[in-house]
């Protein structure tokens, strides 16, 4: 008897394309002979263009339409940059694989390919993200800040045209698009924490979908669902959700897991920031150990902001 077609549902942007093509042929690898297809839907989040999503409320802003099409059976499995994936589960649902991890980090983008300390005193910086503009802020008070939507494509046709000074964006996703030649660099953790799950992606698919998780289980990565799972903890743990402007790193390394976060007030760019290190079986525990001890410093006042 044929298989029947494995039907992966994803947002139409290009690198959200890009990213589900990846996860497509990964699987048609470990499945030669699989009619596999991506099924393109629009996402609330991508009908939005007129203001940050940080100032609408809801979550999962690029995820529930194409969650709905997943619990409908519309699609067979879903890919998500995880990032974009609220902390709550989903009933119905659950992630079959996190594959391994893109560079987590941000990136600043210019024209003539400066860094964070050589530009100008007062440059206009574009980003939407809260989190980015906080701390940068904090490193770089004199900064100014535009709100920035869009593709890649988009943001960085706004760069050339003289928009604004400078760009951040996720160097994953500079990376998956093949964008080598623009001038990017890199902004160490020590400057600017990356969004919880930055970096990795998400492949959900239906709870008691055995045939389906067998198969794109065997992309899941350990390091990475270790790290990410852990990242999503703190996230829960201070009660924030994909727009709220905290900052969370993750690192495995061996038997051991070193956790860095970040909450900041989007108010006066004041950031509390904290560190933490053990046995990587205790990655969550940590997570949740420095979220509550960032709350005890006063976290909680910048939470209650939002």
């Amino acid at each position: 008897m044929e298989e029947s077609t494995l039907r992966i549902g994803t947002r139409a942007s290009r690198l959200a394309t890009v990213q589900s093509r990846w996860v497509r042929d990964e699987l048609g690898r470990l499945a030669p002979g699989r009619t596999i297809e991506l099924v393109t839907i629009k996402t609330e989040g991508d009908r939005i263009v007129d203001r940050p999503l940080s100032q609408v409320p809801g979550k999962g802003f690029f995820v529930k339409e194409i969650q709905k099409a997943l619990v409908d059976g519309a699609v067979d499995l879903a890919v998500h940059s995880l990032k974009d994936l609220p902390v709550e589960p989903t009933p119905g649902l659950t992630l079959g694989a996190i594959p391994p991890r893109e560079s987590p980090l941000d990136v600043l983008i210019t024209e003539d390919g400066v860094g964070l300390e050589a530009l100008p005193e007062g440059a206009l910086v574009g980003t939407s993200s809260a989190r980015r503009r906080c701390q940068l802020a904090n490193r770089r008070p004199d900064l100014r800040f535009v709100d920035l939507r869009g593709n890649v494509d988009t943001r960085l046709t706004k760069l050339s045209r003289g928009d604004c000074r400078a760009l951040v964006l996720a160097r994953a996703g500079l990376n998956r698009l093949g964008l080598f030649q623009v001038k990017a660099v890199d902004l160490p953790v020590l400057v600017i924490l990356p969004a919880v799950g930055q970096g990795a992606l998400a492949i959900e698919i239906r709870a008691g979908d055995r045939s389906t998780l067998e198969l794109v289980g065997r992309l899941d990565d350990r390091a990475t669902r270790i790290a990410v799972t852990a990242e999503r903890v703190f996230l829960a743990e201070l009660g924030g959700g994909c727009s709220t402007p905290i900052g969370a790193l993750a690192q495995v390394h061996g038997d051991t897991v070193s956790f860095e976060g970040v909450v900041c007030d989007p108010q006066s760019n004041e950031t509390l920031r904290g560190r933490i290190e053990g046995p990587v079986e205790r990655a969550d525990a940590l997570a949740r150990e420095l979220a509550r001890e960032l709350i005890s410093r006063g976290a909680d006042r910048f939470l209650a902001t939002r």
